[in-house]
């Protein structure tokens, strides 16, 4: 009887093991297995696919960045060959215009030296009539400045000088030439006759353009327009005031005497 208990036992154990490792053994499609591989391989395929293509695109892009820096470096190259030839055209204008104003004020200065009869009084219409007359709206800035240099120096024609110099003051007041246009326009009023209208172009020099070079010049040519005027004490506080502040100038030079005659 025990026996048969032991037996019974065994044999139930048994298949409760049994169905145990049925329940929990995995089931395998083999079906869907060979699905999922291929669909793995595609994968992988598109994905290497995609991978050659971006480091294509990559050494693309590199070989872009090379040739892009390399036309930089050239341009940069030829900026710097620019920028250097572009300096030296401009300190040779200005050492041409150093000469030009060398020779201008040899021109004025020596017709200075002849007497000439005052100009008669013209109404402030008709000075702005002649002002533009025979004037191209057209010209650039320097070659409407050589123009008016020309007339001085090539033709001697000083009254269509004024007229020239007069527009180009109006045309271009900004200009850089614009300190040296009043200064030559009140030396051509100067040796006109025409000492109210000088001084007004000297003092704009005087007052505007305090940096320009024609600065002493002008304020000593201010003081001479003050002795013709015979305002002495203008002359004398203007050619002190010119002592001051340009001591070693050319103008302070041709100054000193001139004080000297006013306040001995």
């Amino acid at each position: 009887m025990k026996l048969n208990k032991v037996l019974f036992g065994i044999m139930f154990t048994a298949s409760a093991f049994s169905a145990l490792a049925v329940a929990k053994a995995p089931v395998i499609d083999v079906n869907a297995s060979s699905i999922d591989s291929a669909a793995l391989l595609d994968q992988l395929t598109t994905l290497s696919r995609k991978l050659d293509a971006r480091n294509k695109a990559q050494i693309k892009l590199q070989r872009q960045l090379d040739q892009l820096q390399t036309e930089v470096s050239e341009l940069r190259g030829v900026t710097e060959l620019h920028t250097h030839q572009l300096g030296q055209v401009l300190e040779r204008q200005r050492e041409l215009y150093k000469e030009i104003d060398r020779r201008v004020n040899e021109v004025l200065e020596t017709s200075s030296k002849t007497p000439v009869a005052a100009a008669p009084s013209v109404s402030a219409t008709t000075t702005s009539t002649a002002s533009t007359a025979g004037y191209s709206s057209n010209l650039t800035e320097n070659e409407s400045y050589d123009r008016a240099l020309n007339l001085v120096l090539k033709d001697k024609s000083y009254k269509q000088a004024i007229v020239e110099f007069r527009a180009f003051n109006k045309s271009f007041p900004k200009s850089s030439y614009a300190p040296n246009s009043h200064y030559w326009l009140g030396q051509l009023l100067f040796n006109q006759g025409d000492l109210g209208e000088a001084h007004d172009e000297f003092l704009v020099v005087v007052n505007v353009h305090k940096d320009s070079t024609k600065r002493p010049d002008a304020m000593l040519k201010l003081a001479m327009v003050a002795e013709k005027q015979k305002d002495n004490q203008k002359a004398i506080t203007t050619y002190q005031q010119l002592l001051k502040e340009y001591p070693t100038s050319t103008a302070a030079t041709l100054a000193k005497p001139r004080l000297a005659s006013l306040t001995k």
